[in-house]
């Protein structure tokens, strides 16, 4: 099983939970990771051996001439360590989590390996050609499991081949044990929690100025953002405090920072926000419904999917402050069916995102995928 990180964000937890099917099933898991992190811990945790393989990981500086020769010269690299661990092990399946390592599955497919490629992106802003380039690899793979509908709609449009070897399976995620404790009345004031990178795919920009609007109209209204910028958009998280001065937000909003557990977070919000402006699934639209809290997302891939296309959660336009502001406002004008919302969405949740049917369907695949090499 090949993942290229080894931090705990969303697609991070996503593979232990690939990687708890497979040892729970009874497989002899080897996970290459390209470098040290927390997820390595995990890993070993469930029973997984962890080697460090050197990867080179596709990033958006690859579209440009430096960044393409680098990625270039790091495959070449790349090519003798992963024939030697392919070698060593012998896979009955070699599982590759993301597009954003393709020499795994150009390689795997060489050795005649079966390949399973979990694609958790869907670039559908990205020109044709580069949504072309990025998904072809994807035809070395046995299946190809996507993490919803918007994202198998992104990679089977510039090549319909891959259409006949998708599986959706929906990402499986545990909640709390129990709900967030809610009294019937409006809360005030109002705390609302954004979960997830700092970054502009994610619109942290665009829920700091719909609560800039709340507060002009007179709500009391405070935000609380859990995540941490990448390196390199350093720029965007100067850029974000830049807009909380000049809309004199510094006593309303506030950064606390990446956290592995989110769960006191959302107990302690009335509303959940996930305002991406790119969101191939949304993790944190999940959580936010496991944990018994109001959620509010935005129109893009596959986000509405996460909430039954509006049925358990809000769905506003992206990119929208003012369109989001409304919707928070809505939400507390009719807050009593907003809770019993809520509460619908958690079950719904437990149901369809549930780690056990997870489990089950990765497994299933891989077994599938085995009885086929």
């Amino acid at each position: 099983m090949v993942h290229p990180g080894a931090e705990l964000y969303g697609s991070d937890r996503i593979f232990l939970e690939s990687v708890i099917a497979l040892t729970d099933a009874g497989w002899r898991v080897v996970v290459a990771l390209p470098e040290r992190g927390p997820l390595a811990d995990r890993l070993r945790d469930q029973g997984a051996e962890v080697v460090l393989c050197p990867t080179p990981v596709l990033r958006k500086s690859a579209l440009r001439p430096a960044g393409f020769l680098r990625l270039l010269l790091e495959g070449l690299r790349a090519v003798a360590p992963t024939l030697r661990l392919l070698r060593r092990t012998r896979p009955d399946v070699v599982y590759v989590n993301t597009v954003t390592v393709p020499l795994w599955l150009l390689l795997a497919r060489s050795t005649r390996r079966s390949v399973i490629a979990h694609v958790h992106e869907a670039e559908d802003s990205a020109p044709r050609l580069v949504r072309t380039a990025l998904a072809a690899p994807l035809l070395c793979a046995t299946s190809v499991v996507v993490n919803s509908e918007a994202t198998a709609r992104v990679i089977t449009r510039p090549l319909p081949r891959l259409r006949h070897r998708i599986r959706l399976v929906y990402n499986g995620i545990a909640g709390p044990a129990q709900a967030a404790s809610r009294g019937g009345e409006r809360p005030d004031p109002v705390r609302i929690v954004l979960v997830g990178r700092l970054s502009p795919r994610k619109g942290t920009d665009v829920a700091v100025r719909a609560i800039a609007r709340l507060r002009a109209d007179g709500h009391d209204v405070v935000l609380e953002l859990l995540g941490s910028a990448f390196t390199g958009y350093e720029w965007y998280e100067r850029q974000l405090a830049d807009l909380v001065r000049r809309h004199d937000l510094a006593e309303v909003v506030t950064i606390r920072g990446f956290r592995a557990d989110v769960w006191d977070a959302y107990r302690d919000a009335d509303i959940a926000l996930v305002p991406s402006r790119f969101e191939p699934f949304g993790n944190t639209a999940v959580e936010a419904q496991l944990a018994g809290t109001p959620v509010i997302v935005t129109d893009v891939q596959g986000l509405p999917e996460t909430v039954a296309q509006g049925r358990y959660g809000r769905v506003v336009p992206a990119d929208d402050p003012d369109a989001l502001a409304e919707a928070i406002s809505d939400a507390l004008a009719q807050w009593q069916g907003t809770l019993a919302t809520a509460a619908q969405a958690r079950q719904h949740a437990q149901e369809a995102f549930s780690p056990q049917r997870y489990h089950d369907d990765i497994a299933t695949i891989a077994t599938d995928a085995a009885g086929r090499r």
